[in-house]
């Protein structure tokens, strides 16, 4: 079986994605790419160059599989002539429904200066969708959502509300998460950490729906308090910092011993050493940095809400995950004090987790749905 995969914005998660679909698939994957940049010239003009590439291909699939970032309806149409007789499958690894707007972007404080939603971008994910043999989202989580907000959505428009959209979206939706791959096996060495004080992580991207300024303020109340731990801040950043982040930055000199983005090499021995991980995020679709850490035994203090509570054991719920700012803090207190009980628990959840998000037990997944959608074709 041969399956073009179209990604056009190809940097960060997507990419990782992708790569490990064509690894670790039985099925013979080919990429279709451009840069991971300019999501939203992406979204609107990534179509028509991957179709003119496409069609100046002489290779063939039997499938097709699109991220969202892709407009899949002006693509297959574009290609027609090619693709008329080929199913598609739309991969979700977020969508522009759901997806929140900054209050305040770049730090800004004058209101007005709000980002608004831009409903366009969302319609293009609608009509991917519809246009789709079928749909995987990245998360059980993500799917709920999306359908979700999906009917208030179409009730905004004048008339011709597509009614039965939803049903149709509903119906031929499913997920499947990420596979993660690299994690360690063999026990690590007692003492990982002796070296110093416990070591912080933060590995997700530097963007507002992350958070920083809260990851932040609580780290800062935690040294007020007279805390020793130390800081490693990494992660693509795709804007300016505010400067508020700035100034905690400058607050947190004496804890840092890394800031900005980590190669893979850099990045696997921060992860080898992290004690705890911290999100603070405020969206987050299924959370492939937070799992790498935690199959690293990292111990995780994370959101009750959002992807979380469905990739982490009901077992630890209460250990690990927080559901205010005063939750938080008493959870970091206590891993911070002690810390051979955080990693006795990071421990746990690791083996508790076993392979359930390694490529080798997802990838039979991927290959099944493409089987079902070639044969239902």
């Amino acid at each position: 079986m041969k399956l073009l995969l179209v990604s056009p914005f190809h940097g960060g998660s997507h990419k990782v994605w992708a790569e490990g679909l064509s690894k670790h698939c039985r099925t013979d994957v080919r990429l279709l790419t451009l840069p991971g940049r300019f999501w939203k010239w992406r979204m609107h003009g990534g179509a028509v160059t991957l179709a003119e590439r496409f069609l100046g291909s002489p290779w063939r699939p039997d499938l097709i599989m699109a991220t969202d970032m892709l407009d899949l309806a002006s693509f297959l149409a574009l290609t027609r002539r090619e693709t008329a007789a080929i199913p598609s499958v739309l991969y979700c690894h977020e969508n522009q429904l759901t997806y929140p707007m900054p209050d305040n972007p770049e730090g800004n404080r004058n209101p007005a200066r709000a980002e608004k939603t831009d409903h366009h971008y969302a319609f293009i994910n609608i009509s991917s969708m519809l246009a789709a043999d079928r749909i995987i989202f990245n998360s059980d989580y993500h799917r709920r959502e999306f359908l979700a907000a999906l009917p208030a959505y179409l009730r905004q428009f004048p008339e011709f509300r597509l009614p039965g959209t939803p049903v149709i979206i509903r119906n031929k939706s499913a997920f499947i998460y990420p596979g993660i791959e690299g994690s360690p096996n063999p026990p690590l060495p007692s003492g990982r950490n002796s070296s110093g004080p416990p070591l912080i992580l933060w590995n997700q991207r530097w963007e507002y729906d992350k958070n920083p300024g809260e990851f932040f303020a609580a780290l800062a109340e935690l040294k007020a308090e007279g805390f020793r731990f130390r800081l490693a801040v990494c992660g693509e950043q795709f804007s300016k910092k505010p400067g508020e982040i700035l100034r905690a930055l400058e607050l947190m000199d004496s804890e840092l011993i890394h800031c900005g983005y980590a190669d893979a090499r850099e990045y696997r021995s921060l992860l080898a050493e992290a004690d705890i991980v911290l999100s603070t995020a405020v969206h987050e679709f299924f959370g492939i940095a937070i799992l790498e850490s935690i199959l690293h035994r990292t111990f995780p203090v994370l959101p009750h809400r959002l992807s979380y509570p469905e990739l982490l054991p009901r077992e630890f719920h209460g250990r690990c995950l927080y559901r205010n700012r005063a939750e938080m803090l008493a959870l970091l207190r206590r891993a911070l004090l002690h810390p051979d009980q955080a990693a006795e628990t990071a421990e746990r959840i690791r083996l508790s987790l076993g392979d359930r998000f390694s490529w080798g037990n997802l990838s039979p997944s991927y290959d099944q749905l493409f089987r079902d959608i070639l044969d239902a074709s």
